[in-house]
């Protein structure tokens, strides 16, 4: 499914975003040169990562982390681990992360 929106960055408080469960590693670049775009004009994003086992969140927060973290000019971040768990009924399993400037 793929669903096409639009919105201004300065008309939501927090921006969310999401790393789907198929998606390969090159998304997770995309998320993490957006999200410090974001970050440059937002105190915060949050962001919600999930996958077919209970071991994918914490593996593609792990990449995400890294790959931030070689920006030559990423600035401090502070993450924050929100709710995670398993969608009930299903075969996925999320974790929420809050990115934020120090």
């Amino acid at each position: 499914m793929r669903l096409e929106y639009t919105f201004k960055i300065d008309e939501v408080e927090v921006p969310r975003f999401s790393v789907e469960a198929v998606e390969g590693i090159g998304k997770v670049f995309t998320l993490a040169t957006m999200v410090l775009n974001v970050l440059d004009v937002k105190p915060k994003v949050e962001l919600v990562f999930h996958g077919l086992n209970p071991d994918d969140p914490t593996r593609k927060i792990e990449a995400f982390r890294k790959i931030v973290d070689s920006a030559t000019s990423t600035p401090t971040l502070v993450f924050t681990t929100g709710e995670g768990g398993a969608v009930p009924g299903s075969s996925s399993y999320y974790q929420w992360v809050t990115v934020g400037r120090s």
